[in-house]
């Protein structure tokens, strides 16, 4: 689709830059970037890198005892190739140490804490680091709602969030990403086998199309559906866009005042600066 495609070299530019202006304005001048050998953690470190350096981009890397070793190993490339500091730190004793108590907890609960973990992890690094969170979350999963709430989706700067998962490819490939992780198949590798696009039960290139209509263009559903794309598919991700708006927004607050914080009392990021 036409509309997905890329000028490559020039987003790249406007993400570094972006990087830069929006850690550098609030006095840090470093980032930490929660690297999982997956493409968008990927691209977020290469972009982050370019942005401040590699000395001033920490790298952290946290297996669980479910992850494939080879989600370390494209991990370890990357920063090798990028010559990031890295730490690994495990998270399996720590979180296995609160699933130990939820015996009954299913796949979808036990990554959702692991993610979480990983961001508890993530956060008391950036703090060690004296950096901000370089977020990884793609326009795609956004949208759809495919991430954890203070988990994944957790961070102080997102350059990717406006790139569809598609686009995230193009844009990785462009920059240099090793090839390893440019081939291999999406996954959060939360649990063994676990592969994004059978979990959602349809492929990123499709979503994206289907979301870039809905979402950049404007379309109605049954706009979307005129121009080819099935019916159900396009009602199961319009829903899912309607049913996750939450986790796209700050919390609501109740109103009983006459300057509520989400509402009334609205200032930019760096008002005050």
């Amino acid at each position: 689709m036409r509309g997905l495609q890329l000028d490559a070299d020039l987003t790249a530019r406007v993400l570094e830059g972006f990087i830069h202006d929006e850690i550098s304005k609030f006095g840090f001048t470093r980032a930490v970037v929660a690297v999982s050998g997956g493409i968008d953690s990927a691209l977020t470190c290469v972009l982050a890198t370019r942005a401040f350096g590699p000395a001033n981009v920490l790298a952290v890397l946290m297996p669980y005892r479910t992850s494939n070793p080879s989600s370390q190993g494209d991990a370890e490339l990357l920063v090798a190739q990028l010559g990031n500091p890295s730490k690994v730190i495990d998270i399996t004793d720590a979180a296995d140490g609160y699933l130990r108590t939820q015996a009954d907890a299913g796949d979808r609960r036990r990554g959702n804490v692991m993610a979480r973990m990983r961001m508890i992890v993530l956060y008391d690094q950036s703090e060690a680091f004296a950096a901000l969170v370089v977020g990884t979350s793609n326009k795609t999963e956004l949208l759809l709602g495919y991430g954890t709430l203070h988990g994944d989706m957790a961070s102080a700067v997102n350059p990717i969030g406006d790139l569809y998962k598609s686009q995230v490819r193009q844009l990785a490939h462009a920059v240099g990403v090793p090839a390893p992780i440019l081939t291999k198949a999406p996954s959060a590798d939360l649990w063994q086998g676990q592969s994004d696009e059978d979990e959602l039960g349809f492929t990123y290139e499709l979503a994206d199309q289907i979301l870039y209509l809905l979402v950049d263009e404007w379309f109605a559903p049954a706009e979307v559906m005129a121009a080819g794309y099935p019916e159900p598919l396009v009602r199961q991700i319009a829903e899912r866009v309607r049913r996750s708006q939450f986790k796209r927004r700050p919390p609501v607050i109740a109103k009983v005042s006459d300057r509520t914080i989400d509402r009334d009392f609205r200032f930019p990021r760096d008002w005050g600066l």
